[in-house]
């Protein structure tokens, strides 16, 4: 009979942001919580991201979400002091059907986009040359992705949440998480291991088509010596967030890249960066999509990266600090929500926003859970 090492209302396993986003939400709601990681700290894509809280540019629900996570990342910062900009994000068009997807979603969102004369970028944000219009998304944010994780949870730890850190989770049950360091009584269990839900649960990762998706992210030296309050985003980024998808002018942007830049489409390249607190950029990415990786990390990927970020910021030569892969869950639902067994939710954003949305997920899931 495996040990009693602990028990509560509600049991998280997994220390990432949507785990963590859901033992915000039960403490809020008076429960007890037990959080179980299987590391030491979170390392996984909760820290390896741009901090960027890109809610403006979804759609469905990942945009209800958004919201109610945009409201939700503001009140902690002030609880936990973790590091948040509230500026917002400039979207360069480097092309003419570029701004006028831009001017689609402007008009669809109802002033939550503010379109951009070349000037006004400029004012915002570093670019080169070229660059015809934009667009400015006041509601997004950016925090340090590196610590605010970590103030979320020593913020959890004050409210009373006991952590099980370096605890691997070998068994779950209705009431109960059995782990490496002994049983752990459950009210309700949500379970929120990001990629690794095929480790656990192999046939609802295979129903759901959940596979894992790599990107290449780099942090590099600020060459300008400037602040760059908002996230910037590129054309490519009109390809990969719903809001913009939905507009039928990425039609044509979409085959305008696959025509000049098929190598870059291929490596599904997004554009973009934001600025950490110590003025460093962190600049990417790309995607590439499996249930197992090499573990060689191929060189060119990083030069396409450092190369079309250099031609965005009008930049010569980028100094490059650090290279890291990020993984996360991708399937074709932007969100993954089970129920395997009675009083268990099986949680994952699998669409690379939880950052974004873990915040206003988790209080729809709990009300799910605990009703």
């Amino acid at each position: 009979m495996t040990s009693l090492l602990d028990s509560a209302d509600v049991v998280v396993v997994g220390a990432g942001i949507v785990g963590l986003a859901h033992a915000v939400d039960a403490v809020r709601r008076g429960l007890s919580v037990v959080v179980v990681e299987r590391d030491g700290r979170a390392v996984g894509a909760s820290v390896r991201n741009f901090g960027h809280g890109c809610f403006t540019a979804q759609d469905g629900d990942a945009l209800r979400y958004g919201t109610t996570a945009r409201a939700a990342w503001l009140r902690l910062a002030k609880e936990t002091g973790l590091w948040l900009r509230d500026a917002g994000t400039v979207v360069v068009a480097r092309a003419d059907d570029e701004y006028a997807v831009l001017e689609e979603f402007a008009a669809a969102r109802d002033g939550h986009a503010v379109l951009l004369d070349a000037a006004q970028v400029a004012e915002r944000v570093p670019v080169g040359p070229g660059v015809v219009g934009g667009a400015w998304l006041p509601l997004d944010i950016r925090v340090d992705p590196r610590q605010a994780v970590h103030a979320i949870a020593d913020w959890l730890a004050g409210q009373g949440v006991r952590f099980h850190w370096a605890t691997s989770v070998h068994l779950v049950e209705p009431g109960a998480v059995v782990t490496s360091r002994g049983r752990v009584g459950a009210g309700r269990v949500v379970f929120a291991v990001g990629h690794h839900v095929d480790r656990h649960f192999p046939g609802l990762a295979a129903e759901s088509g959940l596979r894992r998706c790599a990107l290449h992210m780099l942090r590099v030296a600020d060459p300008y010596g400037r602040t760059v309050d908002p996230a910037v985003l590129s054309g490519f980024s009109l390809l990969r967030y719903g809001g913009f998808t939905a507009c039928p002018g990425v039609a044509a942007v979409r085959a305008r890249l696959e025509a000049e830049h098929p190598d870059l489409v291929g490596i599904g390249l997004n554009l973009m960066f934001t600025q950490r607190p110590d003025g460093d950029l962190i600049i990417g990415d790309t995607h590439a999509y499996g249930d197992t990786f090499d573990p060689f990390q191929a060189d060119e990927l990083d030069r396409h990266v450092l190369a079309e970020t250099g031609r965005l910021l009008g930049g010569d030569r980028l100094t490059v600090r650090e290279r890291w892969r990020g993984v996360y869950s991708s399937a074709p639902e932007p969100f993954l929500i089970a129920a395997p067994m009675p009083g268990v939710r099986v949680v994952a954003v699998t669409s690379g926003i939880g950052m974004t949305t873990a915040l206003g997920l988790a209080p729809e899931v709990l009300d799910d859970l605990l009703d």
